[in-house]
């Protein structure tokens, strides 16, 4: 975006605002997601995120004041809004429980994938004319919500929402799809009834007002979810990635050329390893891959702070400051990056997991606005290097947070996450506990 800064003449405070703005704004389409999911179903709240999406792009690309492209911007973060709540879920719910991690994965590498085509773009654009470049770069990303419009036209409803809204027959259509036994099949399908059949009783009582006077169980669900939601953006990934040419020029870089190639490793970084992060998640489990996560990011954090504020515009300052903008990014990509979504998609009840993520998703997106509004004031007031410091304290609460609050999930199916909450079972609790757990729930719901 550092372009339209020069074409459209955008000050530093309209720069902070067009960026941070985008994550202020899509909390009112995550506000919206889960209410529209639950009446209009997972697929097609996904389809109305990409439509505005669309327009939102198009708009900021051929804006031609700093007006319009934030009339784009509002347009594009509310369908980020939607899309950001409702994809976790939508995927979490049709996913087999041995693959849920991997597949509830995939929208945080495609957002990975548009940071790098943005940083690619922005690299390969940069010959251009100043008032052509930045305007190509953002009709690029209306690509990707293109292929999103076809792919819902193949792709079937939630079953977790077919049960919830009494169509058990094409609930199971669907799960023969993703389960490769009729016994599995009924099996999951039994568990989604069972699970619809509890919130019944409490249809008439709206969702917001559970949200707000939670039981014990969905109170333990909500600090988790929200908690790890709010310190996936407060470690400051988002300044990291949207500011590192100003970070790495804090550095000594100052040739436009070598920022933006510097930006380019930095987005091949975050890529590659949540890739990584894909493929372990459900073979390693949550919890490891969250340790991992904030423990290298916390060192990271607090290195680059010390580089910038004792060892900046030198080639060792440079050398270490990018490598240690390339392992915090990294770090967060194999752990906080896709666990956190993938978390707040699994640990909800069925009839509240819609709004109820969505309400993560509006704590990560106002954490993540006053973040990326703020960066560039707080940074002139304690430096570069202060600022990082601070966000390696909080890092480290992270550590903390993960250690003491946050349960393992992989390998249960969601229902089972559920009786884990309720009946406070330990996360390494056996099969068999957990049969157990669920025998006694049957018999006290009369099943």
């Amino acid at each position: 975006m550092f372009f339209s800064d020069t074409d459209l003449k955008i000050t530093e405070v309209q720069t902070e605002i067009l960026i941070g703005s985008l994550s202020i704004i899509s909390l009112f389409g995550s506000l919206a997601g889960g209410r529209t999911s639950d009446s209009i179903g997972r697929k097609w709240t996904m389809a109305l995120a990409a439509l505005v999406f669309q327009t939102g792009a198009a708009v900021m690309a051929i804006a031609p004041s700093f007006e319009v492209l934030m009339i784009g911007r509002t347009l594009a973060g509310i369908g980020i809004g939607l899309g950001v709540v409702i994809a976790p879920v939508y995927i979490a719910e049709i996913s087999p429980t041995v693959a849920r991690g991997f597949l509830t994965s995939f929208p945080e590498i495609f957002i990975n994938l548009g940071i790098l085509l943005g940083y690619v773009s922005n690299y390969a654009f940069s010959g251009l004319a100043v008032h052509i470049s930045w305007r190509i770069m953002l009709a690029v990303g209306i690509l990707p919500s293109v292929f999103i419009g076809f792919a819902l036209c193949v792709i079937p409803e939630s079953p977790r929402w077919l049960v919830m809204k009494g169509q058990v027959d094409r609930a199971r259509e669907v799960l023969m799809k993703t389960n490769e036994r009729d016994d599995e099949v009924e099996e999951r399908l039994a568990e989604i009834q069972l699970a619809a059949a509890k919130t019944q009783g409490s249809e008439d009582r709206p969702v917001w007002r559970e949200l707000l006077s939670p039981s014990p169980a969905v109170r333990k669900m909500l600090i988790v979810g929200f908690g790890i939601q709010c310190f996936q953006q407060i470690t400051g990934i988002d300044a990291t990635v949207y500011y590192s040419p100003e970070i790495l020029k804090e550095a000594g870089i100052q040739d436009e050329t070598k920022l933006l190639a510097a930006t380019v490793a930095v987005g091949v970084t975050k890529t590659v390893f949540i890739l990584f992060a894909t493929f372990m998640i459900d073979s390693i489990g949550r919890k490891p891959l969250l340790y991992v996560s904030t423990v290298g990011m916390t060192l990271c954090l607090f290195s680059l702070s010390f580089t910038l504020t004792f060892l900046g515009q030198g080639t060792l300052g440079i050398t270490l400051a990018l490598l240690f903008v390339c392992g915090n990014v990294a770090f967060f990509s194999i752990g906080m990056g896709p666990v956190c979504w993938v978390l707040t998609s699994e640990i909800f009840p069925l009839r509240l997991r819609a709004q109820a993520s969505a309400l993560g998703a509006v704590g990560n997106r106002v954490c993540s606005g006053l973040v990326a509004m703020s960066f560039l004031s707080v940074s002139r007031a304690i430096t570069v290097g202060g600022t990082f410091f601070v966000f390696s304290l909080v890092s480290a609460l992270s550590v903390i947070f993960v250690y003491v609050l946050v349960p393992e999930t992989s390998g249960k199916s969601l229902e089972q996450i559920e009786l884990m909450f309720q009946v406070g079972l330990e996360t390494k609790g056996s099969e068999v506990e957990l049969g157990d757990a669920e025998r006694l729930v049957r018999k006290d719901q009369g099943f």
